[in-house]
């Protein structure tokens, strides 16, 4: 498995470890957070475990995958970053999710344009969706300045998804 960490400005994306799983649950145990990502509830330590080791289950069996989000400053670890993408997904998404104290800062816009970036350039990917819940808005927000625009719309796990799209020439897809 090869994953390679990448650096930004302010923040550290690399490979999840046994020491992030304390910090995912508390962010999985957030009602706000759960919601926003579609859970009708909070989800458990065995839950955010489960999270974890597909994420790196993904990049055995895809050769990419999700990164831990880690912040340079404090060495704390704030959320996930990367590519979601199970057999019968629609497509290969580019998802993100962070814990509340660090919603607000452009973190998520920051780490999915670095994510963003290494995928066209080194997994050679040429459209990539995100997934949103139509009420999370910032996550929308995060998906426009990333120059990903509306593609559509379908229903996931019974709940309405929005898909936003960007094509490596940063066009509509």
């Amino acid at each position: 498995m090869q994953m390679n960490p990448l650096e930004t400005g302010r923040l550290r994306l690399r490979m999840f470890t046994k020491e992030d799983v304390a910090s995912y649950t508390d962010f999985c145990s957030d009602p706000e957070v759960t919601h926003s990502l579609g859970y009708t509830k909070a989800l458990s330590r065995t839950d955010a475990w489960r999270h974890i080791a597909i994420y790196l289950g993904t990049w055995e069996l895809r050769g990419y995958g999700s990164w831990a989000v880690e912040e340079k400053a404090s060495g704390r670890f704030i959320g996930r970053v990367g590519y979601i993408h199970p057999e019968g997904w629609p497509g290969i998404e580019l998802a993100w999710m962070l814990g509340r104290p660090f919603w607000g800062k452009g973190f998520a816009t920051e780490a999915a344009k670095a994510a963003l970036a290494h995928g066209f350039n080194e997994f050679q990917f040429t459209h990539v969706i995100h997934l949103i819940r139509p009420d999370n808005l910032p996550s929308i927000r995060v998906a426009e300045r990333i120059g990903a625009r509306r593609e559509g719309s379908m229903e996931l796990f019974g709940k309405p998804t929005l898909i936003y799209g960007v094509e490596k020439s940063g066009k509509r897809g």
